[in-house]
């Protein structure tokens, strides 16, 4: 495996590969790697012949008063991850490689209005500038996302198609800990007290596809994941929502594919969760 830093070489190395018929597959992280990253690594590395994961902690997608200083860091065992799993190629730039003064930004204004986007108004136009760097750069033929970020997965596929990237977006499953909270870099955050409270997010994600059925209204359906983040005082609930998967508008019912998702604070920290409903045929 071999780390490299900047985008002149990851040019030269990548193109050269493209141009032997090498497939290429990208794995866009901001590092302090876990199992849910090693999760698209792995299918990175399966479903082609070389495998690239960008280690980038994006600032631009951080808005003044986010956690991007205090965003955890490790990127010695970074590597010894993505060596272990069979990765190619690490990139790992400076801020500094990847923008200069006044750099044009690429946004999704429709997709990016709710949810996430609402809560963090600065976050996704940063996503989708870095997501269209990477691709110019690396030039891959698949790019693999997971699914925890619903949202950001959504935007990068609007946004392959209206730019005509020719990339592939491959969406990845939730990977759970044990006792069912999300895989989250963020989870390094939380206290013992916390990390316990914070399984509540996971079982009122349950307690949602147990009972969702079709042309449920939505706020029913909200209603009965908010009775289950009610029972932890620790929980502060930022919201609950229920979206089109598509397009991310909000819904008033189950009669389409629909993304059922939270943002909660459990502490200090700020989780997301989610889940995909599908209507039967």
């Amino acid at each position: 495996m071999q780390v490299i830093t900047t985008i002149s070489e990851a040019k030269r190395v990548l193109r050269a590969l493209k141009r032997e018929g090498k497939t290429i597959g990208l794995v866009p992280t901001m590092g302090y790697l876990h199992e849910g990253h090693a999760s698209l690594i792995e299918r990175a590395v399966a479903q082609n012949d070389v495998a690239v994961v960008s280690v980038f902690l994006n600032p631009t997608q951080f808005a003044e008063g986010e956690d991007l200083d205090a965003y955890p860091r490790d990127f010695e065992a970074d590597c010894a991850l993505c060596e272990r799993l069979g990765a190619t190629y690490v990139f790992h730039p400076e801020p500094s490689e990847m923008y200069h003064d006044a750099h044009a930004f690429v946004n999704i204004d429709y997709l990016s209005s709710t949810l996430e986007g609402a809560a963090r108004p600065i976050h996704f136009r940063g996503v989708c500038t870095v997501v269209s760097k990477l691709f110019n750069i690396v030039q891959p033929d698949r790019a693999y996302f997971g699914q925890k970020d619903a949202q950001q997965l959504a935007i990068i596929r609007k946004m392959v198609d209206d730019l005509n990237f020719d990339v592939q977006v491959v969406g990845c499953p939730i990977v759970r800990e044990s006792d069912g909270l999300a895989k989250s870099s963020r989870n390094t955050y939380l206290s013992a007290e916390d990390r316990k409270a914070a399984t509540v997010l996971s079982r009122s994600v349950f307690r949602g596809q147990e009972v969702a059925h079709d042309g449920m209204p939505a706020s029913e359906l909200v209603g009965e994941m908010l009775h289950v983040l009610a029972e932890e005082p620790r929980a502060n609930v930022e919201y609950v929502c229920v979206n089109d998967a598509i397009d991310m508008q909000p819904l008033d019912a189950l009669d389409t594919e629909a993304l059922v998702s939270m943002a909660v604070r459990i502490g200090s920290t700020r989780l997301i969760d989610n889940f995909v409903y599908q209507p039967a045929k």
